[in-house]
């Protein structure tokens, strides 16, 4: 990885706060202007109210959050210009040198390139801070410093941009920063589809010119690249996510669909409205080809008179008539951008098949013609677009929780008049007697007009959704019936009973077929440890065995498992969570090679490094062997969506390091499979290790009362920045509360605690027991991905912790013994952490790290500020709480204020 140009982004963040300061002095905003501390030594905030204050620092951090950014994409562009400079870790360049290291040739890269399969699947989840509106701001604001790039300008027009950018802050500096109510799913959606629509679409032409550029830099033949590429599409949780989220109702799974494939053609529509701009290619230049002609002849008959219109619109124009017609084939009618609709009448495409073929069959005639360019300036593109994109944009994936469809079961038994104890009762050879007596049998628990009781009506109409998406468009725009907390094979049982009553799954001859694929959702350490015996009984019922059959294509057989690092990490901590993960994978991927299946990891990760976050080169390269097999799906949740992928360039770099690391990993692999490291045995002690430190402390008497008053999760609880509850059922515990306000509020009150708690335990604890292995340890930082890969993440975790913040929050706990006896344990762990660290590094953490170091350092010195002013807000809004004083909501507006200063300050949420 190239080094952050820190000079660069130095000088453009002084550029942005300048410009920042002098908009609030215009506007009369002087002493917020002057407390603005990165210009000036010894600021003064105490003049500035808290509100002010909040929103000033906020949109100084995204200035330094832009001018960063800015920094990076500069330096790809000038190591891209030098040959000479190494390539940056994780990109093409880099990946393609790796590769013909390992011997492989063009040949063999570019065969392999059309089985690589990358899907970022898009969340909702509860941590993107930022309104969009704000966004939009934002990504304007980014283009803006952009543009003042270039050296074209005359200093009339750098004054014209730096005048833009001040009005631009000024609109910034008077819009609300926060949500003062809890976004819609609607809302949600729309956000999502402001990437799909108008981010990722620019991207696929960007991404193609990388590999391009990379191949022929590395000296191959360019012609090999003809029609082999990697495959990239799209995933959203979005309207389909319902797992403690009741506001996801089948009425909104319906209009998402509708509003997502709307959106897809409406997307398809404008792109060949462009190509036939542009394809002005005249008969009397350019003969037409015999098949072309035949192809507008059979499209013109499929669509009767609107056909022949299409064709009359331009005489001695073959080119733009077939283009005309693919467009009259389109199933969306002509209405203009949102008056647009669907529909669906003879002649129209059924799939987004038949338009890639009448695409893949005019390229052709084109290329015949010898207009191979004009195939890769127009044609190729639109083929990349219906082939990421289809009609549908993204698949929506469906997520309930296991206990909810036992509740929705029970329901129905207790419909067709049947006893619901063996199914709850706890005793799990009766549950599963019970389960597999019902799956043989054809008929269903209720008649479809029967009134069903809550769950089971929101299962149940779900999935009758989903069978009439099925009925009429196929199952392309569907992802898969997600299930989380899975505990055992009848879990999945439960889901193929519940899709039969909605008719998404059907009776053949030999049995139950689902029509949808079913995946196990592991979140916990337990469910991982057993996760390699439930996927087995899991791939061994023959229901699955039936419907991985009817589901697979080209005759392999795929089941997708989806694997939890958020729950797992809060449930045991990084190292345990980390190691379960990395044994399940490899677990799960001999049970389903020894089955003749081909097992799909889904990895479930947060924006945090207690979520599951990391450098993606590195992630990608510690991933088991067998685990890849040159399929990458993951999520990208809340506010990691705006940080990678709100701008072109920066959202092209990183769906390239998910190609080309997904590329590299996936051939070594095949070629050169790694052994089991020597050092597992010791992983495996150490994660025992770190487990139980972390549970002595998080299990200790007193610990939530610690944790509650130690950070600000009452206030994230009161956040309004996702549509989902904070917890699951709206349980006070520990267990209930979901993995994000749990990192949320330790990242706000700096412990960052889930990233690092227990590693330093366990480490020591190997150093003083036995010297020989810890040195061996030592050395395998180097030629073992997955500890180099844990040893970053927990480095950067305990770096952005800072021990005076977290002391200063501590003092909010108002036990004071509760409060020493819990500082004095993550105190000695800190420490023990760092020096553990430290001893294999061989340097202070500073050293080793000194981009985040620096990076950090910059940021506290508008942290320092922001996180006094939380304490003292948390310490008064408490108080007025406990006495039901009114103004405990102004106080929270303030707060929440500052929550999102914090998060912007320290790049994240949970």
């Amino acid at each position: 990885m190239q080094p952050l140009d820190h000079a660069k982004a130095e000088q453009d963040f002084h550029f942005l706060l300048t410009c920042f300061q002098r908009m609030l002095r215009d506007i009369g905003a002087i002493s917020v202007a002057a407390a603005l501390p990165w210009l000036y030594e010894g600021t003064n905030q105490s003049a500035v109210a808290v509100r002010e204050l909040a929103q000033a620092f906020g949109i100084a951090f995204q200035l330094l959050n832009i001018a960063e950014e800015n920094a990076a994409v500069q330096q790809r562009r000038m190591t891209d210009r030098d040959p000479s400079l190494p390539p940056e870790s994780g990109r093409w360049r880099d990946a393609l040198l790796k590769l013909q290291r390992a011997g492989f040739t063009a040949d063999e890269i570019a065969a392999a390139l059309p089985e690589i399969r990358v899907e970022p699947v898009l969340t909702a989840h509860p941590t993107e801070a930022k309104r969009t509106t704000v966004l939009d701001h934002y990504r304007e604001l980014y283009l803006l410093l952009v543009r003042r790039e270039s050296q074209r300008w005359s200093p009339a027009e750098q004054a014209e941009i730096e005048t833009d950018i001040i009005a631009l802050l000024e609109r910034l500096w008077r819009t609300g920063n926060i949500f003062l109510s809890k976004p819609d799913v609607a809302s949600e959606v729309r956000n999502v589809l402001h990437y799909l629509v108008n981010v990722f679409p620019d991207v696929l032409p960007v991404l193609d010119n990388q590999l391009r550029y990379a191949w022929q830099m590395s000296g191959f033949d360019p012609t090999l690249l003809t029609e082999r590429w990697p495959t990239l599409t799209f995933g959203s949780w979005v309207g389909g996510d319902r797992d403690g989220h009741p506001l996801v109702t089948a009425e909104i799974t319906a209009q998402t669909l509708h509003e997502l494939r709307l959106q897809a053609l409406r997307l398809l529509r404008r792109r060949i409205r462009q190509a036939v701009r542009h394809l002005s290619i005249s008969d009397l230049l350019v003969p037409t080809p015999p098949g072309l002609a035949e192809q507008i002849r059979r499209m013109t008959n499929a669509l009767g008179m609107r056909g022949v219109q299409a064709v009359a619109r331009n005489p001695n124009e073959p080119w733009r008539q077939a283009l005309h017609l693919m467009l009259a084939r389109l199933p969306i009618d002509d209405a203009p951008a949102e008056a647009a609709r669907l529909v669906d009448e003879p002649g129209r495409y059924r799939s987004a098949d038949e338009l890639l073929h009448d695409l893949q069959e005019f390229a052709q005639y084109l290329q015949e013609v010898g207009c191979g360019r004009l195939v890769d300036a127009e044609i190729r593109p639109l083929m990349q677009l219906v082939q990421t994109f289809g009609f549908h944009l993204a698949t929506l994936d469906i997520r309930q929780n296991s206990q909810f469809h036992d509740r929705a079961l029970a329901q129905l038994l207790t419909v067709a008049g049947l006893p619901t104890d063996d199914l709850l009762g706890g005793d799990p050879e009766r549950r599963r007697v019970l389960l597999e007596r019902e799956i043989v049998s054809p008929r269903p628990f209720a008649h479809p007009d029967t009134p069903l009781d809550p769950e089971a009506a929101a299962v149940v109409g779900c999935y009758r959704v989903l069978a009439s998406h099925i009925a009429r468009y196929g199952t392309s725009g569907l992802g898969p019936l997600i299930i989380s907390m899975t505990r055992d094979v009848t879990d999945v049982l439960v889901v193929y009973l519940l899709a039969r009553e909605a008719g998404l799954a059907y009776a053949t001859p030999e049995g139950l077929v689902c029509r949808l694929p079913v995946v196990p959702l592991f979140e916990t350490i337990e469910d991982l440890e057993h996760s390699p015996q439930i996927l087995a009984d899991i791939l061994d019922h023959p229901v699955t065995r039936r419907s991985l059959r009817a589901q697979s294509q080209n005759g392999e057989l795929v089941q997708q498992v989806m694997i939890g690092y958020s729950d797992s990490n809060k449930d045991g901590g990084i190292l345990a969570s980390q190691w379960a993960l990395q044994r399940a994978q490899r677990a799960m991927s001999e049970v389903g090679a020894a089955r003749g299946v081909r097992i799909r990891f889904f990895h479930g990760r947060g924006g945090t490094i207690s979520r599951g976050a990391g450098p993606t080169n590195r992630f990608i390269a510690m991933l088991p062997p067998g685990s890849l097999n040159g399929d990458l799906r993951l999520t990208e949740q809340g506010e990691v969506i705006a940080q990678k992928y709100a701008n072109r360039l920066t959202a092209a770099y990183n769906l390239e390091l998910l190609l080309a690391g997904t590329t590299t990993h996936t051939l070594l692999h095949r070629r050169h499979p790694p052994l089991p490291h020597p050092l597992e045995p010791v992983m495996e002690w150490l994660a025992q290790q770190a487990r139980a430190a972390y549970r002595d402390l998080i299990e200790r008497e007193g610990f939530i009362t610690f944790f509650r008053q130690a950070t600000p999760i009452d206030v994230i609880e009161q956040s309004r920045i996702g549509s989902r509850p904070a917890r699951r059922t709206g349980q006070a515990t520990l267990a209930d509360l979901r993995a994000i306000p749990w990192v949320f509020s330790w990242n706000q009150s700096r412990f960052y605690l889930p990233g690092w708690y227990g590693v330093g335990s366990a480490l020591q604890a190997l150093r003083d027991t036995d010297p020989a292995v810890w040195e061996e340890l030592c050395a395998a930082q180097w030629n073992w991905p997955f500890l180099s890969y844990l040893l970053a993440n927990v480095s950067t975790s305990l770096l952005t912790a800072h021990r005076p913040t977290m002391h200063a929050y501590a003092s909010l706990v108002e036990d004071e013994a509760l409060r020493r006896d819990f500082l004095t344990l993550i105190d000695a762990e800190f420490e023990r952490t760092g020096a553990a660290l430290e001893a294999i590094f061989g340097m202070p953490l500073d050293r080793r790290w000194p981009q985040l170091a620096e990076t950090l350092a910059r940021r506290q010195i508008g942290l320092a500020p922001l996180h006094q002013q939380q304490i003292e807000l948390l310490r008064q809004w408490r108080a007025q709480r406990a006495v039901d004083d009114p103004a405990a909501e102004t106080t929270l507006i303030d707060l929440l204020l500052l929550v999102n200063a914090i998060a912007a300050g320290l790049r994240t949420t949970g």
